[in-house]
């Protein structure tokens, strides 16, 4: 387990809590924030289990590319969010290239 999906899970939970000292005490700025932190929690488990998984998947690898893959990896882990922002840029860019243009 990684620390993404720990942190993922404490997270949530934390946010839950706060939902429900909102929902007790009508106060909708904490419950915002509640949902927020529940939300983000479940974002921080997915992208633990996606490197869970691409870990599992670099066994299977070649054996050339099992180092450059697992150094990836480490950089995945320790940079989050720089991460998701270059796959959603590549997605953003391959999207637009397959698309004709007159």
């Amino acid at each position: 387990m990684t620390d993404q999906r720990i942190e993922g899970a404490a997270t949530g939970v934390n946010g839950k809590l706060k939902r429900g000292a909102g929902d007790l005490t009508g106060d909708t700025k904490l419950q915002f924030e509640g949902r927020f932190d529940e939300v983000k929690g479940k974002a921080l488990d997915a992208y633990g289990r996606a490197i869970d998984k691409l870990e599992t998947l670099t066994d299977r690898a070649p054996e050339d590319l099992r180092q450059p893959v697992r150094t990836g990896l480490d950089f995945a882990r320790r940079k989050p969010l720089l991460t998701t922002g270059i796959i959603a840029g590549l997605a953003f860019i391959l999207a637009g290239s397959g698309r004709r243009r007159y």
